[in-house]
């Protein structure tokens, strides 16, 4: 399949020469993310540098009905930016500006492009942050964030990214460019289509320009505690969200992923089921916060609990959450990572992990599992050895028990990552006759369908 001329044609009269290319070796770089899902190659790469570039490509591939898949930093768990086949991979990389910092509104402007971690690094000199708090921050970009609605660690307290918006610039299929939402705090003033865009993994328009609402830097102190089996941690859980007190984050690590991490570190972690948590506040409130969850960790039987007492030390703690990704990448060279996450009701968590580890063993596999667990999220790694397709075949079949077993707690298919193309079969199994709600949306927004095709709906539905 190739691109017809007269959009080639098109392509170069809207953009200058450095701004696209065929190249192979750049089509390969833009096949795949971070998931576990087969590379696709685009037919083209583009580069946009600003909103009305965008509108341009994107009017173009309307007229011919070229589909295109937008990108951020590439990683996605569930294949969302795999380009669609026959495809331009439409790169927003480029527009990686913090635009204006409004510290008195608690509010910052910026473009799609812009990574978590370097936004909250400049944020910081003005005593703000952008809560979510992913753990791939170093690479996850604001607009991904957006298209996923991305959470992380700190979304127990702070919310999720659409609990952040407060207005987008988006530019829909036809290449028009509209605004949605405003900078006040709160608004009821028609349809939210902020919420709207957000989480539809590019398949309704393309985030060109963002406002964002902020968080005054809180003081926060990190606590570790071990327990020697998960139902105490869960109930630890249970305890300290019925105590009033909202950490910053709360972090489950099971004992494989704590295994994981010994080998990796070099350390001697007591290898069983862990929580991470941090409390945001002030001095004083924070340790009475600490204490507090000290003494119910204490009285559930705790084997360990350790406050950071200096910043080297607390980050030290978050690594044993944040890297169980690189340790399993090094210990496990040439595996296939099945990653996946669900989301359930409190009280089902611990037996939801259970499950979930029982499925390891029914299917001979290896699966580590972490999340955000004050929220409900159970995050898994499935750990498949290299040329088994029966171990793969077992590893996605795990993968569909427990997506279906949190469905039907009155769960969900996905806190976080989104659908894209691995769990387009469950999104009828959870929304039922919503989903039609959903096709019909994206039928007003997109009617011939140039945006992220094959993605969050399968043909059949």
């Amino acid at each position: 399949m190739n691109l017809p001329p007269e959009f080639l044609t098109g392509l170069g009269n809207c953009l200058p020469s450095n701004l696209f290319s065929l190249r192979p070796s750049e089509l390969e770089a833009y096949s795949r993310d971070e998931s576990s899902q087969p590379a696709q190659l685009p037919l083209a790469v583009v580069w946009v540098e600003t909103a009305e570039q965008t509108a341009a490509v994107l009017g173009l591939c309307n007229r011919f009905r070229v589909p295109v898949t937008a990108r951020g930093g590439g990683s996605s768990l569930e294949g969302n930016s795999v380009p669609s086949p026959g495809s331009v991979a439409l790169s927003l990389e480029r527009m990686n500006k913090v635009l204006e910092i409004l510290p008195q509104d608690f509010q910052c402007r910026l473009q799609p492009g812009v990574v978590y971690d370097n936004l909250n690094r400049q944020l910081a000199r003005h005593g703000l942050f952008f809560a979510p708090g992913p753990s791939s921050g170093d690479v996850a970009t604001i607009g991904g964030m957006v298209g996923n609605n991305a959470g992380g660690l700190n979304a127990l307290r702070y919310g999720v990214t659409r609990n952040h918006i407060l207005r987008l610039q988006v530019v829909l299929a036809d290449g028009s460019i509209v605004w949605f939402g405003t900078q006040a705090m709160k608004t009821s003033s028609g349809f939210d289509l902020v919420q709207l865009m957000t989480g539809s993994e590019g398949l309704l328009g393309i985030v060109t320009e963002i406002i964002l609402r902020l968080h005054g830097l809180p003081e926060r102190k990190t606590a570790l505690a071990q327990f020697a089996d998960l139902d105490a941690a869960a109930q630890v859980v249970y305890e300290v969200m019925s105590s009033g007190i909202l950490p910053g984050a709360l972090e489950l690590v099971d004992a494989a992923s704590i295994r994981h991490i010994n080998r990796y570190k070099g350390w001697d972690w007591p290898e069983v089921p862990t929580l991470i948590f941090e409390f945001h506040g002030t001095p004083s409130g924070i340790a009475e916060e600490v204490e507090i969850v000290r003494e119910i960790c204490v009285h559930l039987g705790a084997v360990r609990f350790e406050i950071a007492e200096t910043p080297a030390r607390r980050d030290q703690l978050w690594a044993g959450r944040k890297e169980i990704t690189n340790a399993e990448k090094s210990l496990y060279p040439g595996f296939i990572m099945l990653k996946g996450d669900i989301a359930v009701p409190l009280s089902q968590y611990a037996s939801t992990v259970r499950y979930a580890g029982a499925l390891g063993k029914k299917h001979s596999l290896a699966i580590s599992i972490f999340g955000h667990a004050g929220d409900g999220n159970i995050h898994w790694h499935t750990l498949v050895p290299p040329g088994d397709p029966a171990a793969l075949a077992n590893g996605e079949l795990a993968s569909a028990e427990l997506i279906r077993h949190a469905i039907s707690l009155g769960g969900t298919v996905t806190a976080e990552h989104g659908i894209g193309l691995a769990k387009r079969e469950f999104l009828v199994e959870e929304h039922g006759a919503a989903v039609d709600v959903m096709k019909k949306i994206k039928q007003a927004l997109d009617p011939n369908g140039i945006l992220n095709p094959g993605k969050m709906f399968l043909e059949k539905d």
